[in-house]
This record gives C-alpha cells, sequence and structure tokens, in this order.
C-alpha cells in the first residue's frame, strides 16, 4: 500500500494549532471534512476517541496513530499533524509525541486499514526518515519525504 494514495499536502498540518491529545485529534479530522474526505464528522470524531479511550495510540519514538472506522468515509483517508511543541499523548513510552498521523477509513475495509496502520509503523521505524519528518517545516517537506520512501 502507497500512503500516498491516501494522503494529500493538504491533509497535511505542520504546525497544528491544537496542544491536547483530544484537540488534536478533532482538528486533523476536521482537516479531512475541509477536504471532503469524510461527510459524518461527528461520528468519526466520537469512533476515533473511542478508541483512543481504550488504548492509547501513542505508539513510541514520538508518534502516535489515532484511527477509526466510520460510515461516513467512501475511502481511507489520513491527515497528518506536526505540534508545534511535543504534546503528552500518554505514550506507550512516556515520550511526547512529536507527530500525529491520523487513519480513518469505512467500516468494510478493515484488511486496508491494517496494512495502512502496519505501512505507517513500518516507515516511522526507519529512525533517519523519522528525524527527518519530525524536524520538517511544512506540510510540503513532510509530503515530499513520505514520497521518497513510497518510491
Amino acid at each position: 500500500m502507497n500512503l500516498l494514495d491516501i494522503l494529500s499536502p493538504e491533509c497535511i498540518r505542520v504546525p497544528l494549532r491544537s496542544t491536547e491529545k483530544k484537540a488534536v485529534i478533532d482538528e486533523l479530522i476536521d482537516l479531512l471534512a475541509e477536504q471532503g474526505k469524510v461527510t459524518d464528522v461527528n461520528t468519526l470524531k466520537e469512533a476515533v476517541w473511542t478508541r483512543e479511550q481504550t488504548r492509547t495510540t501513542g505508539i513510541g519514538h514520538g508518534l502516535a496513530i489515532p484511527h477509526g472506522k466510520c460510515s461516513g468515509l467512501t475511502d481511507l483517508a489520513m491527515a497528518i499533524g506536526k505540534p508545534a511543541e511535543p504534546l503528552d499523548f500518554e505514550a506507550l513510552d512516556s515520550q511526547p509525541v512529536r507527530l500525529v498521523v491520523l487513519l480513518a477509513s469505512p467500516p468494510d475495509r478493515t484488511s486496508d486499514h491494517i496494512q495502512a496502520l502496519a505501512r505507517i509503523s513500518k516507515l516511522m521505524a526507519a529512525e533517519d526518515l523519522r528525524e527527518k519528518i519530525y524536524a520538517a517545516q511544512s506540510a510540503d517537506e513532510i509530503y515530499k519525504l513520505l514520497g521518497f520512501s513510497e518510491s
């Protein structure tokens, strides 16, 4: 799976305006809505937040991947946000989060959803790429870094 198939530069925000976990999730979902990727914003916010309360999606190394499924989507969608300052996401390694990658998908795309989560995790496991993305100063820079890694 190529992540650029479900991500556009318009769905990347550098820096995020929000400074708290729930507000960051809402901001990224609102960004997807602004780009016409999701029609039922409130249901998606509820799905992602409910999932987040079950177990944190702060997976460590400064990365969080909140995700959820919602019938208000026709395809997988992804939004990325870089906080202005690292933020507490209750990550598994107790370290602050430097990048939030939100993944949303329709309920009937479980396999694609899992593949996308795995692809994000695999890419971000590469320390060199991860540090370049954390240092990026713009949405276009993050998009290009992901593009290089996908080719």
